[in-house]
């Protein structure tokens, strides 16, 4: 190396010299920026131009960047849609498992709701649901803690009356327990006067929500033998004839052994909607009954059709009732009984009973007039 450069030593000084020249002139120069359709841009002194040393850099680096990212997109890419998609197939026939075991559970699930239709149909099922709500806005609390109860701005006037259920999309609230012009006020669910049938929806045990002293309702008439978990979800059961069936109620926090009522459990319950920050909630003014019923080509089946067609004994009785409401005013057939007692027997008579052949059952109904 050191031949080299003292044998080449006048030719290497010039070439620095160049090399340093060329880089302090491009550095100085400006080249100006070319826009989208290779016009210059000019807006200003140095405005829309780049250095001659900056171009030649980019110009220089520009290559090995574009492979690095072509490259990084490449290895996404194989990595994505091959090495990732090893076990794709073992996952695909897990989900196709998965999707006909819920087709054939999809499959009993509406025959067992074809089944409790017809059901609900022979014995003249009612259940109650939502018809008409009127949307409230609270405008006070009672601010004590004798009384826990809310006023709204929705009264006679607007169609509430006492009595009527206040719900949130979230779960019941309360009732309404004064209705005045435009005013109205709600008894909440913690208040120690309300109450409401509730169901723990996971065992399916009935019981009472009563509200208590210290704001935190509780659930009552529940036997101690009954195995509730904290967590366990409450519903409304419909039979208070308050709240419709289903709604929300709450969820159970602590359980235990009830000191007045020994053989009984206390189940406190955290309401699932938040009383103290309530601000809109909406009144049910209009409860209307659904009645289970199956429909044909040729309309809806009664609950006699459907027990007729189960019990042949029924339809025969079907079928006279029928007869009998079309012509009320024909003569009811008399019975052997009454028969006998149009006149008294005599010995001879007796006798040719006895021995006389028992007549065909439709001759029977030929009485003497």
């Amino acid at each position: 190396m050191e031949n080299f450069f003292t044998r080449y030593r006048n030719e290497t000084v010039l070439f620095g010299v160049l090399f340093i020249q060329i880089i302090a002139l491009a550095t100085q120069v400006r080249v100006a920026d070319t826009g989208v359709n290779g016009r210059e841009v000019n807006a200003g002194a140095h405005a829309g131009s780049s250095r001659l040393i900056r171009v030649w850099a980019v110009s220089l680096i520009s290559p090995f960047q574009k492979l690095s990212v072509n490259s990084g997109a490449g290895v996404r890419h194989l990595w994505g849609n091959y090495f990732a998609l090893l076990h794709v197939r073992q996952e695909n026939e897990k989900l196709q498992q998965q999707i006909n075991l819920m087709r054939l559970e999809q499959s009993r699930l509406q025959q067992d709701a074809d089944q409790a239709q017809r059901l609900q149909a022979l014995l003249g099922f009612k259940e109650q649901y939502i018809d008409k709500t009127i949307a409230a806005q609270v405008v006070g609390t009672s601010g004590t803690d004798l009384s826990r109860v809310i006023y709204i701005d929705r009264g006679t006037r607007d169609g509430v009356e006492a009595g009527m259920a206040v719900i949130t999309p979230d779960g019941i609230v309360g009732k309404v327990s004064r209705a005045d012009k435009s005013v109205s006020q709600v008894l909440l669910i913690t208040d120690p006067l309300s109450g409401a049938g509730v169901l723990l929806e996971r065992l399916r045990v009935n019981g009472i929500l009563k509200g208590t002293q210290s704001g935190q309702p509780e659930v009552i008439n529940v036997m101690a033998d009954e195995k509730i978990e904290i967590g366990d979800r409450l519903i409304t059961t419909g039979g208070d004839r308050v709240y419709p069936k289903g709604l929300p109620v709450g969820t159970v926090i602590n359980v235990s052994p009830d000191r007045e009522r020994d053989p009984f459990l206390s189940i406190r319950v955290k309401p699932a909607v938040n009383i103290g920050r309530l601000e809109e909630v909406l009144v049910v003014t209009q409860l209307a009954e659904r009645q289970g019923t199956t429909e044909n080509a040729s309309g809806p089946i009664r609950a006699a059709d459907m027990l007729a067609q189960r019990l042949p004994s029924a339809k025969k009785k079907t079928e006279e009732g029928s007869a009998a409401a079309v012509n009320p005013d024909a003569p009811e057939p008399p019975s052997a009984k009454s028969l006998a007692q149009q006149a008294p027997a005599s010995p001879t008579d007796l006798k040719s009973i006895k021995t006389a052949k028992p007549k065909a059952p439709e001759k029977i109904s030929e009485s003497p007039r």
